[in-house]
C-alpha cells in the first residue's frame, strides 16, 4: 500500500463528501470551482479549457466544445489563476508524543489531517502545497493542482520524522514572503512554541493578507494530565527528563496550558483566523465539518 492509500483511508474520505475548503477572503486570481473572482467583469485573454464540476458558473461554459464533444468544459483566462492553499505540518519532536489512551501519535494524526486538507483542495481543482518543519523548514512543495501533487504530498508527509525543536514563528514569516499571492495557510501543529515568536509569525501572515486555519492537535493526556504516581517525564525538544510527583504540579501545569490556549484562541479571533482544537483519541470529521461550514457561512457562500 503506497503513502497516498495509507494516509487517505477510503472510509474516512467517504465521510468528507460535501465538504468544501473555502477561503474567507477574496484572494487574488480566479478561485476555481466554488470560489469567486475579484477580476469578474474585466477583459481578460482566453488561456485554456478545464472540465466542468458541479457549482461552476455556467456563463463560462464553452458551448461550441459541448456541441462537438457532448461534454461540458469551461473557458479559463490568463487572469484566472487557481486558488492557492499551503498546508504546514509540524514534525518537531513534541509531535511524537502518544499517551496510553491515544491510538496514534500527534504526528500520525497530523499527517492524516494534512493529507485530508490537500485532498479537499485538489478535489475542487485548486492548487495545494505542503511545508514540513521543526526549527527550520524541511520540505517545501509549491502549490500545484497537477494530478501527481497529492501523491507527492503524501510521500513527503510519510517521510517526515518527529525530530528537532519547534520554531514556528520564523517559518511563518518565511512562508508569508514566499507566497506571491494571497492564499490560505492551514497549520497543523500542537502549537507548543514560544508564544511571542509564534505571534510575530501569525501577525506577519495577517499583514501579508493571507487567510489561515489553525488546527491544534493535542494528546488527551496533555489536556487532562491524568498522572497519579511518581513519574519520569521524558524531555522533548531539548528539555531534560523530570522525575516528579504529578499531583504536586498538576494545578500549575493546567493553569499554564489553559493560559497558552486562551492566548492562542484570542490571537486567532483578533486576526480573523480560524481555530480548531482536536485530540488524537477522537475522530476529526465532525469538528472539521463544523469548521468548514462556519467558514462558508461567514463567507456568505
Amino acid at each position: 500500500m503506497d503513502a497516498t492509500a495509507r494516509l487517505l483511508d477510503p472510509v474516512r474520505l467517504s465521510e468528507m463528501q460535501g465538504l468544501e475548503l473555502k477561503a474567507r477572503l477574496i484572494v487574488e486570481g480566479y478561485l476555481a470551482g466554488v470560489h469567486r473572482s475579484p477580476y469578474h467583469g474585466f477583459s481578460v485573454e482566453f488561456a485554456e479549457h478545464r472540465e466542468y464540476v458541479p457549482g461552476d458558473d455556467l456563463r463560462y461554459v464553452d458551448w461550441k466544445v459541448f456541441g462537438k464533444t457532448d461534454r461540458f468544459y469551461l473557458k479559463q483566462f490568463d487572469e484566472e489563476t487557481n486558488f492557492s492553499c499551503t498546508v504546514l505540518c509540524d514534525a518537531s519532536e513534541s509531535m511524537s508524543y502518544r499517551s496510553d489512551s491515544a491510538p496514534v501519535t500527534k504526528l500520525e494524526y497530523a499527517r492524516w489531517l494534512a493529507a485530508a486538507f490537500a485532498f479537499l483542495v485538489i478535489r475542487q481543482h485548486d492548487a495545494v502545497g505542503l511545508a514540513t518543519f521543526d526549527a527550520t523548514l524541511r520540505d517545501f512543495l509549491r502549490p500545484s493542482s497537477t494530478a501527481g501533487q497529492l501523491r507527492e504530498i503524501c510521500r513527503v508527509l510519510e517521510a517526515a520524522p518527529a525530530v528537532g525543536e519547534s520554531a514556528m514563528g520564523p517559518i511563518l514569516q518565511d512562508l508569508a514572503e514566499r507566497m506571491r499571492r494571497r492564499g490560505v495557510v492551514v497549520m497543523v501543529s500542537d502549537f507548543f512554541d514560544d508564544f511571542a515568536s509564534l505571534e510575530r509569525g501569525l501577525r506577519h501572515l495577517s499583514f501579508r493578507r493571507h487567510d489561515a486555519i489553525l488546527v491544534q492537535v493535542l494528546d488527551p493526556a496533555e489536556i487532562e494530565f491524568p498522572f497519579e504516581e511518581p513519574t519520569v517525564f521524558h524531555g522533548l525538544e531539548g528539555w531534560t527528563d523530570l522525575h516528579t510527583d504529578p499531583r504536586g504540579v498538576r494545578r500549575a501545569y493546567q493553569r499554564e496550558l489553559q493560559q497558552h490556549l486562551a492566548r492562542l484562541r484570542g490571537l486567532s479571533r483578533e486576526l480573523k483566523f480560524d481555530y480548531v482544537q482536536l485530540t488524537t483519541d477522537q475522530p476529526p470529521i465532525s469538528p472539521l465539518a463544523a469548521l468548514l461550514s462556519n467558514r462558508r457561512e461567514r463567507r456568505g457562500a
